[in-house]
């Protein structure tokens, strides 16, 4: 087992995966689409507020109760590459470009999205 220093150290030495993420319900298809400089740690935000009712998006919200968690994927779109030395400013700033970049190539209306 690794004492709290080793977790910690782990934590902190971690490389960010910084991209685009998205929601899927799969009953209806709409989608939400979020770009983060720690998409992991957002992609569990997401989950756990839906999971306890709390999520700021009510329609996302509403939805999930009513379909249930098994038909919604959440899963990361694409990923902005790491470079050694890159901080946090630029990470979002690249992952918010490249969310730009897709909702134009995907053209969603507003009834496809949340």
């Amino acid at each position: 087992m690794k004492t709290k220093e080793e977790l910690l150290q782990e934590y902190q030495s971690r490389k960010p995966i910084a991209g685009v993420f998205r929601i899927k319900n799969l009953v209806s298809e709409k989608i939400l689409l979020e770009a983060s400089s720690d998409m992991p740690s957002k992609m569990n935000r997401h989950r756990t507020e839906l999971k306890f009712g709390s999520h700021r998006n009510k329609s996302l919200q509403r939805d999930w109760n009513a379909d249930g968690e098994e038909n919604f994927d959440i899963s990361i779109i694409s990923q902005v590459p790491f470079k050694e030395g890159d901080n946090q400013l630029y990470l979002d700033r690249d992952a918010k470009m490249l969310l730009d970049i897709l909702e134009q190539s995907l053209d969603l209306d507003d009834t496809m999205r949340y």
